[in-house]
C-alpha cells in the first residue's frame, strides 16, 4: 500500500514551511480559498471551500506511513477531508486529503485578522512554485479580504514565519491594496491582548 497524500493550497505550498516531499503541482477543481475569522484562534484561517466552476492550484506531498499526527497538529482547527476534484499525476489509486475549516464552525464575534507574517509565507510559496501569475491566481481565487490584516512582520506571530525578501513583501503589499484588504492595529484584536 502506498502512502496517502495531502493537497496544500496555502502555507503548505511553501516547501520551506514543512518537511514533506517530494512535492508536485496539482489543481483542486470545484474549490476556492477563503479567509475565515472563527472562535478557534485569534487570527484568521485560510481555508478551502467547495465552489463549482472554480479551481485552485497547490502542491501534493506524501504522508509517510499514513502518520497524520504531526500534520493534523499543524492544521489544528481544520478537518481533513477527501480532496474530491483533484487533478494530479499521482496515479489512479492515490488517496489525497485536503484540510478545510468545517462550515459549521461559528464566525468570530471579535476581530481575527490575517497575519502578514503568514500571508508572506503563502505568497512566497506561490511565487516560487507558480511565478507572479500564480500569485495573481491565488489572490483572485481567495475571498474574505474584508477580514482585515495586521502587520506583524517586525515581531511575527505566525510560528513558521520566514525572511521572505523584499520582492515578496512588495508583492504582498501590492495585492493587499488591490484587494482592498483593510489594515487594523494589533491592539484592536484579541492578538493584541494575548499573554
Amino acid at each position: 500500500m502506498s502512502d496517502p497524500y495531502f493537497f496544500g493550497y496555502g502555507s503548505l505550498v511553501n516547501v520551506g514551511s514543512h518537511a514533506y516531499g517530494p512535492t508536485s503541482r496539482a489543481i483542486l477543481r470545484g474549490w476556492r480559498r477563503r479567509w475565515r475569522a472563527t472562535h478557534l484562534r485569534p487570527a484568521a484561517f485560510l481555508t478551502g471551500v467547495p465552489e463549482p466552476g472554480i479551481e485552485i492550484e497547490g502542491l501534493v506531498a506524501p504522508v509517510p506511513g499514513a502518520d497524520w499526527a504531526a500534520l493534523d497538529l499543524r492544521e489544528g482547527g481544520y478537518d481533513r477531508v477527501e480532496a474530491a476534484g483533484l487533478a494530479h499525476d499521482l496515479g489512479p489509486d492515490a488517496q489525497v486529503a485536503v484540510y478545510a475549516i468545517p462550515e459549521r464552525t461559528p464566525a468570530a464575534d471579535v476581530r481575527c485578522p490575517i497575519l502578514l507574517s503568514y500571508l508572506d509565507v503563502v505568497v512566497k510559496g506561490y511565487l516560487d512554485q507558480f511565478g507572479e501569475a500564480g500569485v495573481t491566481r491565488f489572490m483572485q481565487t481567495t475571498d474574505g479580504w474584508e477580514v482585515a490584516h495586521v502587520d506583524d512582520r517586525d515581531a511575527p506571530l505566525y510560528p513558521r514565519a520566514q525572511d521572505v525578501g523584499g520582492e515578496v513583501l512588495a508583492l504582498t503589499d501590492l495585492w493587499l491594496d488591490r484587494m482592498g484588504c483593510p489594515r487594523i492595529d494589533l491592539a484592536e484584536t484579541e492578538l493584541g491582548h494575548a499573554g
